[in-house]
């Protein structure tokens, strides 16, 4: 049985609140962490800039990257939205950190290409389909996780002191 891919639009659409604000990380900071999978098996980290458009989630890169290879080869990939680091005086102050998770699919077409701004035949770009998404944050003295997952739960949150 095929997997279902969820399109950042459809994650909003299940998860309003939680999606709302993951993007709105996302947008506040241009650089975010990749990670996908080596050829052999281990995890390799790279700077990555996504977008919004359309109701999805992209990313590109340069020509012959490693990380586009690896892409290629095993789609599953993560990306982490950092964010300065929280006030100790006044942790709750922290906007968090977010992870996406799921599989990116290349998109080769020359007019989606041009549209997503990709320059030159040989560059690549990607459609995250979402698996899972998660914002940590500093609520008085606890840690809260708000996750979501593509099997249909909604969102649960983890409280943590």
């Amino acid at each position: 049985m095929m997997a279902v891919m969820t399109s950042w639009q459809e994650f909003e659409g299940q998860a309003p609140g939680l999606a709302s604000t993951a993007r709105g990380l996302m947008e506040r900071h241009r650089h975010k962490v990749l990670a996908t999978v080596r050829k052999d098996g281990s995890p390799r980290v790279s700077g990555i800039e996504t977008q919004f458009r359309d109701g999805e989630l992209w990313i590109g890169s340069m020509s012959r990257a490693v990380k586009a290879f690896d892409l290629r080869r095993d789609p599953r990939m993560a990306l982490h939205v950092t964010s300065p680091d929280p006030d100790e005086a006044n942790p709750s102050a922290w906007a968090g950190d977010v992870k996406v998770s799921g599989r990116a699919v290349e998109i080769t077409d020359a007019k989606a290409l041009a549209e997503a701004g990709i320059p030159g035949d040989d560059s690549h770009l990607f459609r995250v389909e979402v698996t899972e998404v998660v914002w940590t944050r500093v609520e008085g003295d606890e840690l809260v996780i708000d996750a979501w997952h593509d099997n249909g739960t909604g969102v649960t949150q983890i409280r943590r002191k």
